[in-house]
């Protein structure tokens, strides 16, 4: 079943980078008593995510804080050594947490997940953004297609943040 507004994320894990390495941190700790911006994209170094929708975050960073988002983070069926270096690569360092989901497991709890093995890519997640306040969902934009980011774009989600937050 897909998680929709009103839910509170499941229970869940993430591989977070810290100054020690990678870190595993559960979904509690990250969202609770923050108001977040969650994007997945199907894809480190893929077209959309790295030349669209990725750089649409890093650019309305600024933006998203002043309408009071504590965090912005990003999630992939990645390892977190791919998307730290995504990070760097996509001037997103520092300015968004790189939430790894090398299993796709966060991706499967929350009914976001779609194989996409005909092309050779295997299970992944889904395109969307999410606003969620404390661990309950806010705003839910899920794309059609992986390579649309309309629905999930910074600019749609900073666009809904007054009326959802």
């Amino acid at each position: 079943m897909t998680i929709k507004v009103g839910d509170k994320l499941p229970d869940a894990a993430f591989t977070v980078m810290t100054a020690e390495g990678p870190a595993t941190k559960p979904v509690s700790e990250i969202f609770a008593g923050k108001k977040v911006a969650l994007f997945a994209i199907p894809g480190a170094y893929t077209p959309t995510c790295q030349n669209q929708h990725v750089p649409g975050f890093v650019d309305r960073d600024g933006e998203l804080r002043a309408k009071g988002i504590d965090l912005i983070a990003c999630t992939a069926v990645n390892d977190i050594f791919v998307l730290t270096q995504f990070a760097k690569d996509t001037s997103a360092e520092g300015k968004i947490l790189m939430l790894a989901d090398g299993s796709g497991d966060f991706a499967k709890a929350v009914g976001l997940d779609i194989d996409l093995s005909a092309r050779g890519l295997g299970l992944r997640s889904k395109r969307y953004a999410m606003l969620i306040d404390d661990g309950v969902v806010k705003v839910l934009n899920v794309e059609d297609i992986p390579p649309q980011h309309d629905k999930s774009s910074a600019e749609t989600l900073c666009s809904m943040i007054d009326h959802s937050l």
